[in-house]
């Protein structure tokens, strides 16, 4: 089967996933996801764009779980909902972005100012293969099995 993202262009996928924007050419604002038409920057008139790669680790900026399963399109994992955690994550480019935590992960393991990382996991299967979600993981938990030497924001 075939691993594919979810939404197609918003992050790169393998070790060292990325969310992907765009970065406007006149005056370096960034975006998530992606702006085509026009800069937002009120003290800009750009409209030519070029794809960005976001910062990997952030800053829990806020957090709250789900205790309620959410309407469609949502695809629940099991029959049964199970509730899991949502962070806000400040970016070291100064977007907050909105996505689940990372499998294993739930409130208890999330207070504000803590690091974080982008990782894809699985969120659903279907008949053409596994379909792709960044989720954000605590920090702490990669430092301490290793597997990430450094934790520092690429800008």
């Amino acid at each position: 089967m075939t691993a594919t993202p979810v939404i197609d262009g918003w992050f790169t996928t393998g070790e060292a996933a990325a969310l992907l924007g765009t970065r406007c050419t006149s005056c370096a604002t960034v975006y998530f996801p992606r702006e085509t038409g026009f800069c937002r920057n009120p003290a800009c008139s750009g409209e030519e764009f070029e794809t960005y790669e976001f910062s990997r680790t952030g800053t829990v900026w806020s957090y709250t779980d789900a205790q309620y399963q959410p309407p469609p399109p949502y695809i629940p994992a099991s029959e049964s909902h199970e509730p899991f955690a949502i962070a806000a994550v400040q970016l070291p480019e100064g977007l907050v972005v909105l996505g689940q935590v990372a499998t294993g992960f739930g409130v208890t393991d999330l207070q504000v100012g803590a690091q974080v990382e982008l990782v894809v996991e699985t969120l659903y299967v279907d008949e053409s293969g596994e379909r792709t979600i960044w989720r954000w993981r605590p920090a702490s938990s990669v430092e301490s099995t290793g597997t990430v030497e450094n934790m520092g924001a690429r800008a």
